[in-house]
C-alpha cells in the first residue's frame, strides 16, 4: 500500500515514513497551523491509511516548526456555519480527524511546541503518548466562544484528570502551560527537546512486536466505540452551539476586536 501523504504531498502537511515511523507534521506557521477542511480530511486520511499500511508502525503527529496547532481556522470556521452541509453532525471535518485518531489501532505520539488550542488539546486526548516542552499553551476555548466540548473530552478528560481538573479546563476557557497539562494527565512529560524525544519513543515502539503493541492499544481501548459514540453525541451539541446567540456574539466580539458580553444572555 502507497501512503497518499507520501505519494501526493499536502502543501501544509509534510509527511515522512522511515523506519516504520510516519511523521506527520503541520506546517502552515503563518496561522498557528490553524486547521481547516481540507486539511482536517487530509490528516483523517493519512491516519486511516497508516493503520492499513504494513509499513507503518508508529505515527507521530506534531508541527513542523514551532507551534502544534491553533484549532480552528477562524475564516474557514465561519465559512462551514454559513455553508453547513445536511447530514450527520459527526461527518464535518474535524470530527472525522478526531474519530480517526480515536482508531488508530497501532500507536499514536503527539509532540506540542506553542500553541494548541481547541482541536489541538482534543486530538491529544486520543493520542497514546503526549509530550510537550516550555513553550507548549494549551486551551480548551470552546465555552467561551459559546460553543461546547468536542471529541469525547467531556469524557475522556474527566477519565485523565479527574472530575475537578477537567472541569476547570472545560469551564473557564483558560490557557494553561506545560506544567499544569502534566498535572491533568494531558502530557506524559515535558522535553527540552520534544521532537527529539518523541522520535526516540518511536523508535523504541517501533523495534517492539507490532501485534503485540496493537493488542495491548485495544485492550486499553476496550471502549473504542463507546468514544467514537461520544464524538458524535458531543458533535450533535456542538453544531446546535454554533447557531447560538452566544457564538454570534463571540463571533461579533472577535471582529470588533473587544471582549465579548455574554450577560444579556440567560
Amino acid at each position: 500500500m502507497t501512503l497518499s501523504c507520501i505519494q501526493q504531498p499536502h502543501q501544509h502537511l509534510n509527511a515522512n515514513l522511515e523506519n516504520g515511523i510516519l511523521t506527520l507534521a503541520i506546517n502552515r506557521p503563518e496561522a498557528k497551523n490553524a486547521l481547516y477542511g481540507e486539511l482536517y480530511l487530509w490528516i483523517a486520511k493519512a491516519l486511516d491509511e497508516a493503520d492499513q499500511d504494513r509499513d507503518v508502525r508508529v505515527v507521530i503527529l506534531r508541527g513542523a516548526d514551532a507551534d502544534f496547532s491553533a484549532g480552528n481556522d477562524m475564516k474557514d470556521f465561519m465559512a462551514f456555519i454559513q455553508n453547513a452541509p445536511e447530514g450527520k453532525e459527526g461527518d464535518g471535518p474535524p470530527f472525522v480527524l478526531l474519530k480517526s485518531a480515536a482508531r488508530l489501532s497501532k500507536p499514536l505520539i503527539c509532540a506540542v511546541r506553542g500553541v494548541a488550542i481547541g482541536i489541538g488539546v482534543t486530538v491529544l486526548l486520543h493520542a497514546d503518548l503526549v509530550y510537550s516542552d516550555n513553550t507548549a499553551l494549551f486551551q480548551i476555548p470552546f465555552v467561551s466562544l459559546g460553543l461546547s466540548p468536542e471529541g469525547a473530552s467531556s469524557k475522556l478528560l474527566i477519565q485523565q484528570a479527574g472530575y475537578h481538573k477537567a472541569a476547570e479546563l472545560l469551564l473557564t476557557a483558560q490557557k494553561f502551560n506545560s506544567e499544569k497539562a502534566l498535572n491533568a494527565g494531558l502530557v506524559n512529560s515535558i522535553e527540552e527537546d520534544v521532537y527529539g524525544h518523541a522520535l526516540r519513543q518511536a523508535q523504541t515502539l517501533a523495534a517492539l512486536p507490532l501485534a503485540s503493541l496493537v493488542q495491548t492499544k485495544a485492550l486499553m481501548k476496550h471502549n473504542l466505540e463507546e468514544i467514537i459514540q461520544c464524538v458524535d453525541d458531543e458533535a450533535v451539541v456542538f453544531m446546535q452551539r454554533v447557531k447560538s446567540p452566544e457564538m454570534a456574539e463571540a463571533v461579533a466580539a472577535f471582529m470588533q476586536k473587544r471582549k465579548p458580553d455574554f450577560t444579556q444572555f440567560n
